[in-house]
């Protein structure tokens, strides 16, 4: 008995150190846990205070060492920061251009200054009000003294009418840029932040085009950055470089570079406008209006002794192509022609279909009947639309108060736009696929069909020489249509420029066209034209591709060459 007492009692003993222990175990985790919460505050206040708010007071100069005496390994760590030419010699070298950029840097910085702010503020203020923030402003906005550098040019050389350049470009800036962000929180706390160290390294290829004979001669400028852009920077904030934290640097890096990548990098492209297109007539086709001329009625009688002999005669505005004509409907005030005709349209926001009915006569010139105007903008694309209009005098507005009824014409009009496609490799990747021979456009629809527009565009010639004149020009033959150049005078490398349009109700495809260059004499004389050369193209290639651009060697010419660039638009 006395031994199951004892047990007893060592039992009792050994409960009560358990439920101490558990108790001063869930207390020791408790301060463990508490002591490891400060110790982690202390430690970030400390590391801040010590590693980024602080500066180094130890900073030295670096030694400059000749060439000559540095070792393998030194050598080998310089090799990334040699200028690109002296590495590659595709690249110029352009010291000029970094002496200019030098001397004009300290009015330079001025200028982009203005335009960072110009920029930035709109930005600022969709913030105000968001987030407790009143005010977000520029304390300091100072590029620094040093300009960017150009470690190489590189210059393409192309059948376009273009200008395509690759500039190596290094920016190691001593900027001061500092922002405030005020919020009405912790009464009106001020939050400075300030960007310094900026160091830019990009390799964007340049593109002026089309090149045009109005200054400065280019208008747009094309930009996409061939390789991901090296951007690194400072950025403190309350003082304190917080870029120094293990771990942030990386991933800003990455986030910076992935977000140039969407919207810069190869094939996208930034386009900047320099030249309004239609000031110096670059303005290219972009469909085809059809018009159909049904019927006109009560016209006005304009033959004392008949009726008139009524045709109508229509045109775009910004147009430099011939009036086109229906045919003469003899003596008749309500004539019908239903006849149709096509018309290329190069801004249907903007164009104006000129309508003119004129009374034919045989002898001395036409009368016009009347006149009406339609603006492109009331059509939709791909929809038929029938007009009945008040014809008047004249479209001019000094006549606009003549009430004179000089009757109708009803005129059925369809704006066919082109397909969609690209000029070049430019939009997002989703949009290209990998095929044999490279990279392509997806296209929605690949099969050649459908009515369109071909464009031939002649840009010039070399080395065509006749043996008694030399004054070429182009004529070019496609389905019964003739096209002519203008005549360049005594030259061999003739520079033309044109282009010629063909309306075809069908791809041209296993079609030829025929080029031939020609020289005419001046004045009457015997044989006075002499053929320099011709060229038949196949147009298989400019359906199915939309375009080529390329130099053909005339046939029956010694060293001649013409350049020629033909593209189809379907409808």
């Amino acid at each position: 008995m006395n031994q199951s007492l004892l047990q007893q009692e060592l039992i009792d003993v050994l409960g009560v150190w358990r439920g101490y222990c558990n108790e001063m175990g869930l207390l020791s985790s408790l301060l463990g846990i508490l002591g490891f919460g400060i110790g982690f505050l202390l430690g970030v206040f400390i590391g801040f205070y010590f590693f980024i708010y602080s500066e180094p007071t130890d900073v030295e100069d670096p030694v400059v060492s000749p060439l000559c005496e540095l070792d393998t390994d030194a050598l080998q760590d310089l090799i990334p920061d040699i200028p690109l030419w002296v590495k590659s010699p595709d690249y110029d070298r352009v010291d000029w251009l970094n002496k200019f950029l030098q001397n004009m840097w300290p009015f330079l910085d001025k200028a982009i200054c203005s335009t960072i702010r110009s920029v930035a503020e709109p930005i600022f203020a969709e913030y105000i009000g968001q987030y407790t923030i009143t005010k977000i402003d520029f304390v300091t906005l100072n590029p620094g003294t040093l300009p960017p550098v150009l470690q190489g040019l590189k210059v393409y050389e192309t059948n376009e009418r273009e200008l395509v350049m690759e500039p190596a470009i290094k920016w190691a800036g001593n900027p001061n840029i500092v922002v405030v962000v005020t919020s009405s929180s912790l009464q009106n706390l001020q939050i400075k932040l300030q960007l310094v160290d900026l160091q830019i390294f990009v390799a964007p290829r340049v593109t002026l085009k089309p090149l045009v004979p109005s200054f400065p001669c280019f208008a747009n400028i094309m930009v996409s950055l061939m390789e991901k852009p090296h951007v690194d920077f400072g950025l403190k904030v309350l003082g304190g470089d917080v870029m120094a934290i293990p771990g942030l640097y990386r991933y800003v890096q990455e986030i910076i570079k992935k977000q140039v990548a969407v919207l810069y990098h190869w094939p996208q492209t930034l386009e900047i406008p320099v030249l309004d297109a239609s000031l110096v007539g670059i303005k290219k086709p972009v469909g085809i209006l059809h018009v159909k001329v049904v019927r006109a009625m009560k016209l006005l009688k304009m033959d004392l002794l008949g009726l008139s002999d009524p045709y109508v005669k229509l045109s775009l505005s910004g147009d430099s192509l011939p009036s086109r004509k229906t045919s003469i409907k003899k003596k008749n005030l309500n004539p019908e022609w239903n006849e149709s005709f096509k018309l290329t349209v190069k801004d249907p926001q903007s164009q104006i279909l000129h309508l003119d009915v004129i009374d034919w006569d045989k002898v001395g010139a036409h009368d016009r009947l009347g006149s009406q105007l339609l603006p492109l903008k009331l059509l939709i694309p791909n929809e038929t639309k029938e007009f009945t209009l008040d014809l008047v005098k004249s479209s001019s507005i000094s006549v606009a108060h003549d009430k004179k009824q000089r009757g109708q014409i009803v005129v059925e009009l369809t704006y066919a736009p082109f397909r969609e496609d690209t000029d070049g490799m430019s939009g997002p990747l989703n949009s290209f696929s990998w095929k044999e021979n490279g990279l392509e456009m997806i296209s929605g629809n690949d099969s050649p069909r459908g009515a369109g527009l071909l464009f031939v565009t002649v840009q010039g010639a070399k080395d065509v020489e006749g043996s008694r004149h030399n004054n070429p020009y182009v004529v070019i033959f496609f389905r019964g249509e003739k096209r002519k150049s203008k005549m360049v005078k005594k030259t061999r490398d003739p520079q033309w420029c044109e282009e010629f349009h063909f309306m075809l109700e069908d791809p041209p495809v296993h079609e030829k066209i025929h080029l031939e260059v020609l020289s005419k004499r001046n004045g009457i004389s015997f044989r006075s034209k002499e053929s320099l050369g011709h060229v038949d193209i196949n147009l298989d290639d400019v359906v199915h591709n939309g375009r080529i651009n390329e130099k053909y060697h005339l046939i029956d010419s010694k060293n001649g060459v013409i350049h020629v660039e033909l593209r189809w638009k379907s409808i």
